[in-house]
């Protein structure tokens, strides 16, 4: 299935909403990772979970460097956490899991805050500028547009 990036996003956002509404905090973070990967899944998603990402650098190749929590659709990685607050490392550690990967777009969803909105963080890898530009969080702002 290939959808839009602002759309994959939306919908994995929206499958967290609907676990956070009925679970809220307090689980285990492979808890929310479960039930994410099987809510994606039944939404149509194609969802790899705990995927082994190698890379290159400089003629070396390092084998399973990282695993990312959830990969949707091949383009979008989930970090999941489950923490009482946020830290700007996950953030920053998701970007290079994006970078090394060669995907466009990841989230960092923590289901440890009260108000799920809260945890979701947004961050983009090369994604072209038409995409949503006010959510990119490593980039900078793109000039407004006058009419």
């Amino acid at each position: 299935m290939h959808i839009h990036p602002d759309d994959l996003s939306g919908a994995c956002i929206n499958a967290a909403l609907r676990i956070h509404k009925k679970f809220r905090s307090g689980m285990l973070e492979t808890l929310y990772e479960a039930v994410l990967e099987r809510t994606l899944t039944r939404d149509g998603f194609s969802v790899e979970r705990q995927k082994a990402i190698s890379f290159e650098f400089e003629g070396d190749r390092y084998e399973n460097a990282f695993r990312a929590d959830l990969i949707v659709n091949g383009r979008l990685i989930i970090e999941v956490k489950a923490r009482e607050t946020n830290a700007t490392i996950h953030t920053t550690q998701l970007l290079t899991y994006l970078r090394l990967a060669q995907l466009p777009l990841g989230l960092v969803i923590n289901f440890g805050m009260p108000k799920l909105m809260d945890g979701v963080k947004r961050v983009v890898n090369d994604l072209p500028a038409a995409c949503s530009p006010q959510l990119r969080v490593n980039q900078p702002p793109l000039p407004p547009v006058h009419a």
